[in-house]
Parts: C-alpha cells; sequence; structure tokens
C-alpha cells in the first residue's frame, strides 16, 4: 500500500476487512454507513424510541445510544425491544467509558459497543508518571485482564466492536510515553487491538476523533500505516471530528476532517457531531457521502503520486518566497469574488468586512475582512480601504491608473504570451490536468517558476478537484518552484451545507496538508440560489452569498489552524449523558464571547467530555451534575460545581482574571 490509502490521484477505496454490525455489513466496498448518537436520557425509553425513529428515518444507518452505568446498559433492552416492535431494524451501538461492567451487559443485547481505550480501563488524573518497559508491560497485562472478558461476550453473541480513540481521553500512561500526540492516539487503539486479535476476535471498528482536523487526519493515516506494517490487514475505520460545535462552523470543521479522509477512500461509516438535535446531523452525512458515488466524466489520468515530498503524518508549511502579503510567513489571504456583481458599491464591501461610516470618511475593518477583492471587468469607482487591494482581468487592469492597488489576472499560457504585466503582483491561473492541457505538458510552469511577482491560483475542474490540485503542488514541489499559492474553488451545489462541504474538503483538506497561501471561493450558477427556510437554517441568495462565502473562507482557515480570525467554541453533540441544555448554552456563551479573537472554549456535557475531550481548549465550561458547572482553565480546575445560572457570568469573570476577555465595541 502506498503510505496512507489505495491512491494519492483517483477516488479508490481504502480495502478493509468486513465487519458484522447486526445484519449490516461495513469495510471492504460496501457503503459507506452513517450513523448518529441520541441525545436523550437512556433511562427514557420512549423519549429515546421517538428520538432514534427520527434519526432512523432521516436516513441513520446505526444509532448509538450511551450506557453510563449498569442500569443504562440493562435498559438497552426494552429500547431495542420498543423499536424491533414497531418494525425498525437498524442495529444499536452502546456507548461506553468508564464501566466495563456495563460494556459486558450492553454486549449481550445490542449489535455493537463502543469503548473508549483511555477511560475503558485507565482513570485519567492529569498526572505525568514514568513508566519502566516493565511496569509498562505490567500495564498491559492488567488491561488485558479487563478487557478480555467483554470480548469473549461479544464473540459469543456475535456483537461487534468500535475501539473508539479520543484524543483528549488518552490515558496518563499513553500519555507518558508518546505524549499528546496522533501517535499516542493511535497507540492507545492498539494496544486494545492486538489484545483482541490474540483472542481472535476480529468484528471491530476503530476511530481516531479530534476537535482538531489536524490531529485527526495525522491520527487516522498513522493508524493505516501502522496496521498495515504490523498485521498485514487494515480493519474498517468510523470517522468523525468530535466536539464540531454547531452551525455552518462545525459543518465546516467536520468536513474538513472527514472529507480530507474520504477523498483518498478513506472511512467506513461516519458521523457528523454536530451541538444540535441528532436528525440533523444525518442531512450533513448524506451530502458528504454522496460526492463519492459520483461518476467520473474525466478524460485522462493524473500522474501517479510515487512519494510525497513532504510529510503526511505531520504539519509542516510548504515553504514560499512572500510576495507582498501572500507567502512566506504571511497568514493564508482571503480573496471575495464580487464578480458577478454588475455594479459594486461601497455596500458590497460590508458583506465581506468592511464597513463605510460617511460621517467620519472612513472604513472599518473586521477580523474576517477580505485580503483582496476580485472585480473581473469592473473598475470601482469609489476609494477603497487602505488595505483592500483589486483583482481584475489584464485588460482591464491595462485600463487603471492605480498600479499600486489593481492586479492582473492571467490565465495559464497568457501570462506568457502578455506583454504588459505588474511589476509587482501578477495572479496566473492554472485548471490543473484539464481536458485543454496534455497531462503531462508541464512546460508552462516554466513561464513562471521562481518569478519573484507571480503568485499560481491553483484549481481543477476534474471530478476529484482536491487530487488534481494536490498533484500539481507536489509537482512545483518536485522541480523546487517556490511561488506562493492560492487556492480556488468553485462549487455548483444547491444548499448551503452543500456549498460549505464542496469548499471545506476541496481547500480545506490542501490547508492540512500545508498547501496553500490564500482561498478564493467562488459558485457556479450563483442564480440556482433560493431563500428559504429550512428547519431554522436560511438558504441562500446573491444578496447575502458574498457574506456567507467570505465567512466560509475564514472559517476555513481557522479550521485547518491556518489563520485565527474569531472564537472557537469546542463544543459536544450532547448525548444522555449531558446534564444541561447544550444548544441554549452554548449559544448563551457565543452570545457574549463571540468578539474574543483566537480563544478556544469548550462547552461539555459531562465529565466523559470534559476536561479530557476539551485538549485543545483555553477555558472548558462543563456539566458536574444536576444544575452545577465546573470550569477550567486549560485542564485545571478553577471553579467547582457552581450553580448554572451564574455559571456564564463566572466564566466570564475567569476570562478577565487570565486576560483573555476584551470589551466588546461593536454596538
Amino acid at each position: 500500500m502506498q503510505l496512507y490509502c489505495e491512491s494519492l490521484t483517483e477516488y479508490k477505496r481504502l480495502k478493509t476487512k468486513v465487519v458484522n454490525v447486526g445484519n449490516l455489513l461495513l469495510g471492504n466496498n460496501h457503503p459507506i454507513r452513517i450513523q448518529t448518537m441520541t441525545t436523550t436520557d437512556t433511562m427514557n425509553t420512549l423519549a429515546t424510541v421517538e428520538q432514534s425513529i427520527r434519526c432512523i428515518e432521516a436516513g441513520s444507518e446505526l444509532i448509538r445510544i450511551t450506557a453510563p452505568s449498569k442500569n443504562e446498559a440493562e435498559n438497552l433492552l426494552n429500547i431495542k425491544n420498543e423499536l424491533r416492535k414497531r418494525g425498525y431494524t437498524t442495529p444499536l451501538v452502546a456507548d461506553i467509558h468508564f464501566t466495563p461492567n456495563a460494556a459486558e451487559i450492553a454486549a449481550r443485547i445490542v449489535e455493537k459497543v463502543r469503548i473508549n481505550p483511555g477511560n475503558y480501563v485507565d482513570k485519567k488524573k492529569f498526572e505525568q508518571i514514568e513508566y519502566s518497559d516493565i511496569e509498562y508491560a505490567e500495564e498491559i497485562d492488567r488491561i488485558s485482564e479487563r478487557f478480555t472478558p467483554l470480548i469473549k461476550i461479544c464473540k459469543e453473541y456475535g456483537t461487534a466492536m468500535r475501539i473508539g480513540t479520543n484524543h483528549g481521553s488518552l490515558s496518563d500512561r499513553i500519555m507518558s510515553r508518546y505524549g499528546d500526540t496522533p501517535m499516542g492516539m493511535v497507540e492507545s487503539a492498539m494496544e486494545f487491538l492486538r489484545i483482541a486479535r490474540a483472542e481472535t476476535y476480529h468484528n471491530i471498528v476503530l476511530s481516531m476523533k479530534s476537535s482538531n482536523p489536524q490531529v485527526m487526519v495525522h491520527a487516522y493515516r498513522l493508524l493505516i500505516k501502522t496496521m498495515d506494517e504490523e498485521f498485514g490487514e487494515i480493519y474498517p475505520l468510523h470517522l468523525g471530528v468530535t466536539e464540531a460545535g454547531d452551525g455552518e462552523d462545525g459543518r465546516i470543521k467536520s468536513a474538513i476532517g472527514i472529507g480530507t479522509l474520504l477523498e483518498d477512500g478513506i472511512g467506513d461509516t461516519i458521523r457528523v457531531s454536530l451541538t444540535e438535535d441528532p436528525e440533523f446531523e444525518i442531512p450533513v452525512c448524506k451530502d458528504l457521502v454522496k460526492r463519492y458515488s459520483r461518476p467520473s466524466i474525466d478524460k485522462g489520468k493524473v500522474p501517479e503520486i510515487i512519494s510525497l515530498p513532504y510529510n503526511a503524518f505531520e504539519y509542516e508549511r510548504r515553504k514560499t518566497f512572500p510576495i507582498k502579503n501572500i507567502g512566506g510567513k504571511n497568514v493564508p489571504v482571503v480573496i471575495a469574488d464580487l464578480s458577478k456583481i454588475e455594479k459594486i458599491t461601497p455596500k458590497d464591501l460590508e458583506r465581506i468586512g468592511y464597513t463605510y461610516n460617511e460621517t467620519l470618511d472612513k472604513w472599518k475593518i473586521g477580523d474576517a475582512a477580505a485580503d483582496y477583492v476580485f472585480t473581473g471587468h469592473q473598475i470601482l469607482d469609489f476609494k477603497l480601504p487602505g488595505t483592500l487591494k483589486v483583482i481584475v482581468f489584464p485588460a482591464t487592469w491595462q485600463q487603471v491608473t492605480d498600479k499600486l492597488k489593481y492586479f492582473p489576472l492571467f490565465a495559464d499560457k497568457g501570462y506568457n504570451e502578455e506583454a504588459v504585466k505588474s511589476e509587482i503582483l501578477n495572479f496566473v491561473m492554472i485548471d490543473c490536468y484539464n481536458d485543454e492541457t496534455t497531462i503531462n505538458d508541464y512546460t508552462y510552469l516554466d513561464q513562471f517558476a521562481n518569478d519573484r511577482g507571480v503568485v499560481v491560483c491553483l484549481s481543477s475542474t476534474r471530478t476529484n478537484s482536491m487530487q488534481a490540485v494536490r498533484r500539481m503542488f507536489v509537482e512545483l514541489m518536485n522541480r523546487g518552484i517556490n511561488n506562493p499559492v492560492v487556492l480556488l474553488a468553485d462549487s455548483n451545489g444547491q444548499t448551503p451545507d452543500e456549498h460549505l462541504i464542496n469548499f471545506a474538503i476541496e481547500t480545506g483538506a490542501l490547508f492540512l496538508e500545508g498547501l496553500g497561501d490564500g482561498i478564493s471561493l467562488s459558485y457556479t450558477p450563483a442564480a440556482q440560489l433560493d431563500n428559504v427556510q429550512v428547519k431554522g437554517r436560511t438558504y441562500l441568495t446573491v444578496h447575502n452569498i458574498f457574506e456567507f462565502t467570505n465567512n466560509t473562507a475564514f472559517s476555513i482557515l481557522q479550521a485547518a489552524r491556518t489563520r485565527i480570525s474569531k472564537t472557537e467554541y469546542i463544543s459536544c453533540p450532547s448525548c444522555g449523558r449531558t446534564l444541561f441544555d447544550l444548544q441554549e448554552t452554548t449559544a448563551k456563551i457565543r452570545a457574549v464571547t463571540n468578539h474574543l479573537k483566537g480563544v478556544k472554549i469548550a462547552i461539555m456535557g459531562c465529565i466523559v467530555n470534559g476536561p479530557g475531550e476539551m485538549a485543545d481548549a483555553d477555558f472548558g465550561y462543563v456539566g458536574s451534575g444536576p444544575g452545577k458547572i465546573t470550569l477550567y482553565k486549560g485542564k485545571e480546575v478553577v471553579k467547582r460545581n457552581i450553580e448554572s445560572e451564574v455559571a456564564v457570568e463566572e466564566l466570564i469573570n475567569i476570562l478577565k482574571e487570565n486576560g483573555a476577555w476584551i470589551e466588546n465595541t461593536i454596538v
């Protein structure tokens, strides 16, 4: 196997073992299965059944239900019987964390159990303990002794198992040897997998979840490589970005993490973990999966990648030289495409982060303000904000007088053919491996190779556009061409979710690889967008599409951890363990903290998801009992068991005490 997937240039599903979850088959080219998790109290049989039915009818092929203790595990039988009585045969999955005895009960009832190797036997104490090799081996023996009974029950009852590692709940033992790393996540799962294989139990699915898409993607790739090298075979993989949050940000973060792997044929089942009702997760899953059922109409093959000129298991940004504020050590720029507006006015710039005050005759620049604007053939007839620059077609550029504000955009071969060019900055577009270009003809790259005035703009009209653009990056790197690159992506989706997914996958996947110095998003055709309310979410019109696109670009960069422009919320999707209304609380916290650029706040429903699983957060708001909240700074408890009515105010006080608070000056 090449690195971590079957092919880096065309879509091929990764070959994995087949797993039976009841009558549902996973892996080895069976359809990518969609699942979700209930948010009701597991002891409330009727509520859990009704919510499960809503999810099943929405398209969920597996339903996961929390079983935090013996009582909930036993009640899974009542839930299952009621669902079967109503004619629903969808497999059920018991979600287990700290209670092996609950897992052993559930494994006799439902079709699958999920365990977290970080807390199934080990207890997280946030202690750094040094283990000798002998002591470490003794710990593995202890795990084997406690884990083996569950394996034997699963074998007897034909129950499947997911060994689900979470980035934030690695055991102290793993942390002491591997640190808070993707390799630590992999080894956490491999310890349990080796024990299961020793018992000849193979009905296993694995997952490597994190709220950080970079960590998540690297962990899955390392897991595949490790299984292949050690066993010569790969178990099916469940994909998900844990605590992705809600709304557009949750969808973008999930699409980047899950989509990056799906693009390379990795993944046999997925869940999008949103802080919303679980049935709303299913349409997003469907939009993700359907990308990989579309027929390819491409002519010719993209040349194979034999080896990568960068490390696919660690993040390192591609080295480029800077041109103005693009490339080098600059954060990626955002280019807003306003070329479809017939007559651009100062009001239109409000949609991309600029607000004009007529009285003061000044522009206010927001944190999510585009760096460049593409206007096509238009020369703007008003004074621009000082930082904003304009990109136009070459013929239009020749007409402008201000060559410090305006810069030309050339087609690939057009740059060489044009006699007049900017002495400062030129943009050159390449449609990677399209039918107009001979697949292996790279002579046009020599036109601008290491030209200190050229920023390359890469896109592809091929079905698997991300892979084609990645292949062009490999060519640039192999040839020592260090020009900065802007990623262009075009979406022909019909809904906001489809656009978010298309954009997030086609650009976010590359930013996770360290590839890309800018982003520009557009639509084909914009006229397909309708202003329709569907389940509380607004579908787009041409009037708000530019604000949506600009915000999406910044959200992609934030989710990929390449440019921070706003507060980040690590919010769990809720489940039967949740001790407060997550959606309401998340909205309340967001309303008072959304101006704190770069601050990461975790909002966790219970101790299972916090503090361990909010490993990436600066501050945490965690349910610790009915009506009680515990507040954290990092992994340290700051205030314990305070009343939920005052918890948001107390969170603000902690932010202030730690220098993370600024007053919101936006009226």
